[in-house]
């Protein structure tokens, strides 16, 4: 299945995403790992995205998880707050962003300069182009691709963190974005 930037009727478009891949509730409002796929969005399309972290508060209010029937319907009365950061993105895109200032290079474009050469040499030793969206094995499981991009996701998890604590809630334990924390015996991660 192709990433979302592989349709050229959704380049430039907004999107917003849950990187953790569900509208999770944690008590605490600790967050969960984020998974790959916010990588691939950042990553891989001809222009760096805007990253605009924010930080959405009552989901669990609105459409938790273990409502009843109608389960589709959200529920009304509920209090729900987002609080947004600043874009992130900066270089590539010349935007602002507190990660490089305003214009400034920022580790988003160096982790997609990386992407890059990763994706030239594949295409290299492969002979051939890669259409967008699609992935070799060596992008998709090669330990230096999974580094990088487990590295955009921490960078955007962080990005998150910052606005969380601007909402004021206390710093998390580094373990709550470690997949591991999250495992259950039994259930896919």
């Amino acid at each position: 299945f192709p990433a979302p930037s592989a349709y050229p009727s959704r380049r430039y478009s907004w999107i917003h995403v849950f990187p953790e891949g569900r509208v999770h509730q944690h008590p605490q409002k600790m967050m969960r790992y984020f998974k790959w796929g916010i990588a691939r969005l950042i990553l891989e399309p001809d222009v760096c995205p805007d990253i605009v972290p924010m930080w959405i508060e009552g989901n669990e209010q609105i459409m938790h998880e273990s409502r009843s029937w109608p389960r589709f319907v959200p529920r009304v009365n509920k209090r729900c707050g987002i609080w947004f950061g600043e874009n992130v993105a900066g270089g590539e895109r010349g935007g602002g962003g507190t990660a490089g200032g305003a214009g400034g290079y920022t580790v988003f474009d160096e982790l997609r300069r990386k992407w890059r050469e990763l994706v030239e040499d594949d295409e290299r030793k492969e002979g051939r182009s890669f259409a967008m969206g699609v992935l070799s094995d060596g992008l998709k499981y090669g330990q230096e691709a999974v580094e990088l991009r487990e590295e955009c996701t921490r960078q955007v998890r962080r990005a998150v963190l910052a606005v969380r604590r601007k909402r004021g809630l206390p710093d998390e334990d580094p373990k709550e974005g470690l997949v591991e924390t999250w495992s259950v015996p039994g259930q896919d991660i």
